[in-house]
C-alpha cells in the first residue's frame, strides 16, 4: 500500500430538526459572542432560517446576516461579505446553504481572522493566515463544501478558480435533512448528481487515491444511488432526504483527499460562461467524460457498477456503458436539461470552451487520462 494522508473535519452532526436548536448546539462548543452567518437572499427571505436565529438569540449569540451571496460567487461578493463581517465585528462564522453560501463563509472566516489578501490565496496550500471559528450547515445534498478544503470563486467575467487548505475545513458540520425539504425536483436531481460525480472522480482519481476515499466514495454511491429518485419523486421523504446529505457528505470527504478531474474542469466554463448551476454542468458533460475515460478507467468504473448496478454483468467495458447509460438516464428520467444546446450554448462557444477548460490543470491532472484542447472540445461537442 502506498503512503497517504486523510483529513477531514473534526466534528459532524447529523439530526434532523437540528437548526431549530442551532443555539445550544454551537454553544457545547463555542464560547464567541458575535456571530456572521452567511446565506443567499431566497433562504433569508423565505423564512427558512427563522428557527436558527430565534435559538441562536436565546443562546446569547448577536448574529449578523449575510445574505448577498449568489450562485458562482465573483471575487467582489466575497471581498463585500468579508467587509460586512469585519464591520460586525464576527468573532464565528456560519455558512447555512448551498455550496456557493458555504465557500464564501470558509474564505470570509480567513478574510476576517487574517490580513491575506484573497489574491494570494488561490491555488493549493496557499492560505497562511488563521481563520475564525467556522461551522457548516448545507440545505442541499450535492457540493459536500461542509466537509472540503475547498473555495471556488469566480475571477474576472467567467474565469473560476480555486482556493485549496486545510485552514478551509470548518470545525464543525451539521447536516439537518429538514432543511432540504423543499428542494424542488429538478435541483434534487442536478445536486445529486453532483455528489455522485464527487464519489465517482475520487474513486478514479489519479493522484491521491486512498482505501479511505475508496471506502466512503463507495458508501456515498450507496446512498445516493438508492435515494436519489425517490427524493426526487416524494420530495418530504425525510429519511431519504438524510440519506441523500450523509452520500453527498461522505462523497465530499472522498473528494477532499483524493481529487476531482475532467468533469470538473469540463463543467467550470458552463457555469462560468452560461451561469448554469453546478451541479447540472456536471451532469451535462459527465456521461461523455466517462466513455472518454473509458480506455484507461473501465476496470474502476466497472467496479462503481458492481455498487450502483447491483447485478450487472459483463466485461469491465460492458459494466462501464451501463453505467453511463444508468447515470444520463438520471437526468431524463427527472426532466432536466441533458444536452448543451439546451441551457444555452451555441456550437460555436465549444472552442472558447475548450481553451477555458484547459485553464483547471488542478483538475485535469487528476484525471486517468491525459484530456488535450482537442478532447475537451470533442466532449463537449458529443455533449452538445
Amino acid at each position: 500500500m502506498s503512503a497517504f494522508k486523510f483529513r477531514t473535519v473534526p466534528g459532524i452532526i447529523v439530526e434532523a430538526g437540528a437548526a431549530k436548536r442551532l443555539g445550544p448546539l454551537l454553544r457545547e462548543q463555542f464560547s464567541e459572542t458575535r456571530l456572521c452567518l452567511v446565506t443567499d437572499s431566497f433562504l433569508h427571505k423565505s423564512g427558512l432560517l427563522n428557527p436558527a436565529l430565534a435559538s441562536l438569540g436565546s443562546a446569547g449569540f448577536q448574529v449578523q446576516v449575510i445574505d448577498n451571496v449568489i450562485a458562482d460567487p465573483p471575487d467582489n461578493v466575497v471581498l463585500a461579505a468579508a467587509d460586512s463581517a469585519r464591520a460586525g465585528n464576527a468573532q464565528m462564522v456560519v455558512g447555512l446553504g448551498g455550496g456557493s453560501s458555504m465557500d464564501v463563509a470558509k474564505l470570509l472566516a480567513i478574510l476576517v481572522g487574517s490580513d491575506q489578501p484573497l489574491a494570494e490565496m488561490y491555488g493549493i496550500g496557499n492560505v497562511q493566515g488563521r481563520r475564525l471559528p467556522l461551522v457548516q450547515i448545507p440545505t442541499t445534498a450535492g457540493t459536500g463544501s461542509e466537509v472540503t478544503p475547498v473555495s471556488i470563486v469566480t475571477t474576472g467575467a467567467t474565469t473560476k478558480m480555486g482556493v485549496v487548505s486545510p485552514t478551509l475545513y470548518a470545525d464543525l458540520a451539521i447536516l439537518d435533512a429538514e432543511l432540504t425539504l423543499g428542494l424542488p425536483p429538478a435541483a434534487t436531481a442536478a445536486t445529486g448528481i453532483d455528489a455522485m460525480v464527487h464519489a465517482i472522480e475520487a474513486y478514479t482519481s489519479k493522484h491521491l487515491k486512498n482505501p479511505l476515499s475508496d471506502m466512503l466514495a463507495i458508501q456515498a454511491l450507496r446512498l445516493l444511488s438508492v435515494n436519489l429518485l425517490p427524493v426526487c419523486k416524494n420530495g418530504s421523504d425525510l429519511g431519504g432526504r438524510e440519506s441523500m446529505l450523509v452520500g453527498a457528505m461522505l462523497a465530499g470527504q472522498a473528494f477532499a483527499n483524493s481529487p476531482v478531474a475532467a468533469v470538473h474542469a469540463l463543467a467550470y466554463p458552463i457555469g462560468g460562461i452560461f451561469h448554469v448551476p453546478h451541479g447540472l454542468s456536471n451532469a451535462l458533460v459527465l456521461p461523455h467524460v466517462m466513455r472518454f475515460n473509458a480506455p484507461a478507467a473501465a476496470p474502476l468504473y466497472a467496479e462503481l457498477a458492481d455498487v450502483i448496478l447491483p447485478g450487472c454483468i459483463g466485461s469491465d467495458e460492458a459494466k462501464t456503458e451501463s453505467l453511463i447509460d444508468y447515470l444520463a438516464g438520471i437526468s431524463h428520467t427527472v426532466g432536466i436539461e441533458s444536452r448543451l444546446r439546451e441551457v444555452g450554448v451555441k456550437h460555436e462557444d465549444l472552442r472558447v470552451m475548450a481553451n477555458d477548460a484547459m485553464k483547471q490543470t488542478r483538475l485535469l491532472g487528476n484525471n486517468p487520462r491525459e484530456v488535450l484542447e482537442i478532447d475537451a472540445y470533442n466532449i463537449y461537442a458529443a455533449a452538445f
